[in-house]
């Protein structure tokens, strides 16, 4: 046993002193053309049986020991079928005992601190090379892609040491043995094998038992196998149980999914990163991204993100991904905020994403849609002779940010030109894109429609949804409104049943209520009814199919706003009937879902001004204005109250109306009313209200049944 107990280089080079000696005497060609992937030739087995026969004869190996370091020369030479021979004739299952018993008396031996005087069956050397023939076998196995033996292989391994030894290999375990550097790789390799052998219920066990259990493995492969496993749970494609951490430690978070689970680990691996621990891994963060950003934590992203220490991470870089988490999590004034510190001088003038984010943050407040524009053309000049898809996006922005300007001016000749140069953008952008951008294609046809260019907005609606594949609900309902807007509203209605047939249960409720305004606009009052009966079911199965969390939170939102729509659309319906009794009934519906909602309130109103109680209307479309000012119905209606009342100025009436117009330009109401103004009160000429007649009954003729934005 000397020999065993000497270093492996040693014994390599005296059991085996050269290539033509022992196994690879007359061994030639054809056991060194099988290599991984070729499994047309069988080993030479007489040549290895000579070889083995003369280790044991040596008095310095039994059988399975001379095997194990035969098939281990044979392994790292290639020979791959023939290491797999010679591991195939090691009786595992006779020996595991005895592996059992040597590694289980060694830890004694250890903890003792004294040398104990029963002699164990095998040495660590020895143990330690049967369970590396264990698992080059596993190796063999793989590359010859006989993956579900090879996971056999493997597992026994594991099976071997985790019941030999329940709390791991201690540090000082032996120093002169491979044993700890064999066991860090099966651990490794384990899941792995699973995954090739499509056994990804096995792999994921495989997983978390290479983590739960205590295998003292280094920081730097724990850290490998928990971003593996993060990277399995989140794009296998499957879902796995949750696992049972109640039995390893009270109290302990319990993921629900892989989504969770994925996001733990990945969040422990930046907490490594922050202590210094493991190397700065910049895909960690991508997974990390991609996890949360699906599962709605964006502003959990951003503080992990600020927790990474200074120079972790490209100070761009950080800046950018803040800013997108803060907009994704509708932060819109921080990611803003964020977004002009990169964007100053003192940062960088030309990072294109970063001016690209800005535009389109800017374009969804009217307010900053100036600064927008600015943003926008600074990314184009950035651009130029660049990259024409980019190029296109930033025209596309342009696009946005005009369109949005467009919206604060007062003057109309300003006003149709900044029209005009948004219509550009979003052409410009199409050609850059090959008219291949559905984003794209969605502005242009939404721009078009707003500025009543009907035809060709249905144009760009049919292609939208040819690109999309007609599966998309946000283009069935474009194309359906544009044309309600050309009173077709059979053709709107069967795009809207197309458009049901194509889509999950869960997603008919925005269709229906599309539906049931087509039905109004043609008079079917009973129909539309009965289409709203059926979202008011749909939401009360939703209720009862999710219990909506954190995770669920928007989804939840929607919801409720849908239904709050839908009372109030009932409650306008029977307004018009004149069926007060079972207005209120819908009214009182909505008060426990948002009773402060400037919708409702303004709904109170039209309730009580149909009953010829102009003060209580005139009350409630007052505090609809108090919740949003912006509010442009409760603004046309309140001048309306208070044009009939006859108390006020008609000044007051007037800037009312004009402020309507200056927030909706196309609402035809308001111009009526500003043209009855005109006609009555003598602030304006007869032209004038004219003027207002025409806009008004030209804007009625091209609207549609919900507004296209």
């Amino acid at each position: 046993m000397n020999c065993l107990r000497s270093s492996e280089q040693i014994l390599m080079d005296e059991m085996v002193p050269s290539p033509e000696s022992l196994a690879t005497k007359d061994h030639t060609s054809s056991v060194h053309s099988s290599r991984a992937g070729e499994g047309g030739q069988k080993p030479d087995t007489g040549n290895i049986e000579e070889a083995e026969s003369s280790l044991r004869e040596s008095g310095c190996l039994n059988y399975e020991e001379a095997r194990a370091l035969l098939g281990r020369y044979e392994y790292q030479k290639g020979n791959i079928e023939s290491a797999l021979h010679v591991f195939e004739g090691i009786d595992i299952a006779s020996v595991t005992p005895k592996l059992k018993l040597a590694l289980a008396e060694r830890v004694q031996t250890q903890k003792r601190r004294s040398r104990s005087f029963s002699t164990p069956p095998l040495s660590i050397n020895a143990a330690s090379l049967l369970l590396e023939a264990v698992f080059l076998k596993a190796k063999s196995l793989q590359a010859l892609q006989r993956y579900k033996e090879a996971v056999q292989s493997c597992t026994v391994l594991l099976d071997i040491l985790e019941s030999s030894l329940p709390a791991g290999l201690p540090e000082t375990f032996g120093t002169d043995c491979k044993l700890q550097d064999t066991l860090n790789k099966a651990v490794e390799l384990l899941p792995e094998l699973c995954k090739l052998a499509d056994a990804p219920r096995e792999a994921i066990m495989s997983y978390r038992r290479a983590l739960l259990h205590q295998w003292n493995l280094d920081i730097q492969t724990t850290a490998k196998i928990q971003k593996e496993f993060a990277i399995f749970l989140l794009y296998s494609g499957g879902e796995s149980c949750p696992p049972n951490l109640q039995s390893q430690m009270d109290g302990s978070f319990v993921p629900r999914n892989n989504i969770e689970e994925a996001i733990l680990l990945l969040m422990i691996l930046l907490q490594k990163i922050s202590l210094k621990r493991i190397e700065w891994d910049p895909s960690i963060l991508d997974h990390l991204s991609y996890a949360l950003s699906i599962s709605g934590g964006l502003k959990v992203l951003a503080s992990k993100v600020e927790e990474l220490l200074p120079r972790t991470i490209d100070r761009q870089e950080m800046y950018l991904i803040l800013a997108l988490c803060y907009y994704g999590g509708e932060d819109d004034f921080t990611a803003l905020n964020l977004l002009r510190k990169l964007l100053s001088s003192t940062e960088d003038l030309t990072c294109v994403p970063g001016l690209l984010l800005a535009s389109k943050v800017c374009a969804e407040s009217p307010d900053c849609a100036r600064e927008g524009i600015i943003y926008a053309h600074r990314a184009i000049e950035s651009l130029q002779e660049r990259c024409s898809q980019l190029l296109g996006v930033a025209n596309c922005v342009l696009g946005l940010s005009l369109s949005a300007h467009s919206r604060t001016i007062l003057t109309d000749s300003e006003r149709v030109k900044i029209h005009s140069d948004a219509l550009k953008s979003f052409e410009s952008a199409g050609k850059l894109t090959k008219m291949s951008d559905t984003n794209v294609i969605y502005h242009l046809c939404l721009e078009n429609a707003e500025q009543r260019k009907l035809d060709v907005a249905v144009h760009y609606a049919n292609w939208f949804l040819k690109l999309e594949g007609g599966s998309t609900l946000k283009g069935s309902m474009l194309l359906a409104r544009v044309l309600s807007a050309q009173k077709q509203f059979l053709d709107a209605e069967t795009v809207i049943n197309v458009a049901l047939e194509q889509s999950g249960k869960w997603d008919h409720g925005e269709l229906l209520r599309t539906k049931a305004k087509l039905q109004i606009a043609q008079g079917q009052v009973k129909n539309a009814i009965e289409t709203y009966t059926q979202i008011l079911a749909i939401l009360r199965v939703q209720r009862k199919s999710f219990r909506l969390g954190d995770d669920l939170k928007e989804f939840g939102d929607h919801c409720r706003t849908l239904e709050l729509e839908t009372w109030l659309d009932l409650a306008s319906i029977y307004i018009k009937l004149s069926q007060w009794r079972d207005a209120e009934k819908c009214l009182s519906k909505t008060e426990a879902i948002s009773s402060y909602s400037a919708c409702r309130l303004y709904t109170a109103g039209l309730l009580n001004q149909s009953k010829g109680l102009y003060k209580a209307a005139l009350g409630d479309y007052s505090n609809a204005l108090a919740v949003n000012p912006s509010h442009v119905p409760s603004l046309v209606s309140s001048a309306v109250v208070l044009r009939k009342i006859g108390k006020q100025s008609p000044a007051i009436i007037r800037s009312l109306l004009t402020e309507a117009l200056r927030l909706d330009r196309m609402n035809a109401s308001a111009w009526y009313n500003l043209g009855l103004l005109y006609k009555e009160g003598g602030l304006g000429s007869a032209a004038e209200a004219a003027d207002c007649f025409e806009a008004a009954i030209i804007l009625e003729e091209t609207e549609p049944v919900e507004p296209f934005r």
